[in-house]
């Protein structure tokens, strides 16, 4: 983007400096060194070089400055060459135009009808017709409009290279937030079961190693003793067996009966993380759900999200979740920018395949309204979903 903007200010400021060359080569070598052509060579030498030290490609940008110096300097020599009887070459004041167009900006709009003025100020002088003064005009005029254009295309090149530094940051923020909430999901799983073991199963297995130690000292002297110690271990082996049984199959049936929750703890995050406004529309009973169905809904909601911010730049989002007689149903609706063609890149064929694994389907549309509206929504059937308290 850089080199760009540079090749035009160069180029504006080449086109320029050929203007003024061009006018001291035709005068140099034509004309006598009397005083009125070292006065024309002064005149137009301070023309080009006095408005460079406010503009200059690349280090200096007081563009307003350089503007009423063009004008004043270059636009009077440009009248002078015009009334003067002696100046054989007559000047034009079109790429001077192109400049000021170039660096035009609020405080020397001013200069823009200028420009068509400037004609008139010799059009009596001359006596030449209104037709002909007006087409002069008009040509500085175009010639202005002309480096206004380029001015706005440089512009969007800048405009451009901030929104995509913006993007890349929003991209860099939505990635950590996915991976924070991976990270977070998998921390709290680890420390519940970890407190859960420990907290029910701790205190039975210390019992357990203690009754053996005492058993293993007991074989030889009392071994009746001992067998009798040894039976009852057995039996509180088995007792702590179906204790951490019971500990998986209620931490197996949690984790399927914890979508809602997670579908509310995932939206908290995403409005802390983004700011972006979410509203949730969820079902009020919870339904068991296999786990690897909880997981694709919630891969699914996440990849619609990160969509929405990073393709859309969506600021308003709504997620529908609920539950048919057969189906799951969820629908992620944004108000971000319409697709016209979905390309499905690599989140986007993750996230159908996962849907269609399950045997569901996935549907993606984007109208042109008011307001214009995008949706993911897909279906997916709880067949296989296991009642509570079945193991």
């Amino acid at each position: 983007m850089k080199k760009i903007l540079s090749f035009m200010d160069w180029g504006v400021f080449a086109l320029r400096s050929y203007h003024y060359i061009l006018l001291l080569s035709r005068i140099l070598p034509g004309s006598e060194l009397s005083t009125r052509t070292l006065i024309n060579v002064i005149w137009l030498s301070i023309a080009l070089v006095a408005p460079l030290l406010f503009w200059f490609p690349g280090r200096r940008m007081n563009k307003v400055w350089f503007c009423i110096l063009e004008l004043l300097l270059g636009g009077s020599y440009y009248v002078h060459s015009v009334m003067d009887p002696a100046l054989t070459s007559k000047a034009d004041y079109l790429l001077p135009s192109l400049t000021m167009g170039y660096l035009l900006t609020k405080p020397t709009l001013w200069i823009i009808p200028l420009l068509a003025v400037i004609p008139f100020f010799f059009q009596s002088y001359l006596k030449i017709s209104w037709e002909q003064t007006l087409s002069v005009g008009t040509d500085n005029l175009l010639f202005c409009f002309i480096g206004l254009w380029a001015s706005f295309v440089a512009n969007a090149y800048v405009q451009k290279n901030k929104l995509a530094a913006e993007v890349e940051r929003q991209n860099k923020l939505l990635t950590h937030y996915s991976a924070e909430i991976e990270k977070m999901t998998l921390l709290e799983e680890r420390n519940r079961m970890s407190k859960e073991l420990h907290d029910t199963l701790g205190h039975s297995f210390i019992s357990l190693i203690l009754s053996l130690d005492a058993s293993i000292a007991l074989m030889d002297s009392k071994p009746a003793e001992a067998k009798d110690r040894l039976i009852r271990l057995r039996a509180l082996a088995e007792t702590n067996l179906d204790d951490m049984r019971n500990i998986v199959h209620e931490m197996g049936e949690e984790e399927e009966s914890r979508l809602i929750r997670q579908v509310e703890s995932l939206a908290a995050r995403f409005r802390e993380h983004t700011g972006t406004a979410l509203t949730l529309s969820l079902p009020e009973t919870e339904r068991s759900i296999r786990f690897d169905i909880r997981q694709a809904v919630l891969r699914v909601i996440q990849e619609s999200f990160t969509n929405a911010l990073k393709h859309g730049k969506a600021t308003q989002l709504h997620l529908d979740l609920g539950y048919s007689e057969s189906h799951l149903h969820l629908s992620v609706r944004n108000n971000g920018i319409p697709i016209d063609k979905f390309h499905y890149g690599f989140g986007l064929t993750a996230m159908k395949h996962r849907v269609e694994r399950l045997g569901g389907r996935l549907h993606l549309s984007s109208g042109k309204g008011i307001p214009t509206i995008t949706e993911v929504r897909c279906e997916i059937p709880l067949k296989g979903v296991m009642p509570h308290g079945e193991d």
